[in-house]
């Protein structure tokens, strides 16, 4: 899940300024607290439907600022397995998963489960 608001803002230097830059993970302080707000809302709801599904399995919230291939690599240090999603794709040729599962199946420290959905 990814979040950032699209307005800008005029910083102290006069300049203006992305309220974040996703690729460093860095977000101006003034964003922080109504954009983790909003992620972990969004977050929330999204879970709710497989919470209900599925309510013997725990799931721990949590939301974290940067890339996912990272976060989740660094996260593989405390799983016992690691699940991720790859779309189903009908070409013969060409890359079968994405730059987040090509980075946790390289680099994750625990097991990882590759699950495809359309």
């Amino acid at each position: 899940m990814r979040a950032c608001p699209a307005h800008r803002s005029i910083g102290r230097d006069g300049h203006d300024h992305p309220p974040c830059d996703r690729r460093r993970g860095i977000v101006a302080p003034e964003f922080d607290a109504e954009l983790t707000a909003q992620v972990r809302h969004e977050l929330s709801d999204v879970l709710r439907s497989w919470r209900t599904k599925f309510p013997g399995v725990e799931v721990h919230e949590q939301t974290v600022i940067g890339g996912a291939g990272s976060n989740l690599v660094d996260a593989s240090r405390d799983a016992a397995l690691v699940v991720v999603g790859r779309r189903t794709r009908h070409a013969q040729f060409g890359t079968h998963i994405g730059p987040v599962t090509h980075a946790v199946l390289h680099h994750a420290t625990a097991p990882v489960a590759v699950v495809p959905h359309d």
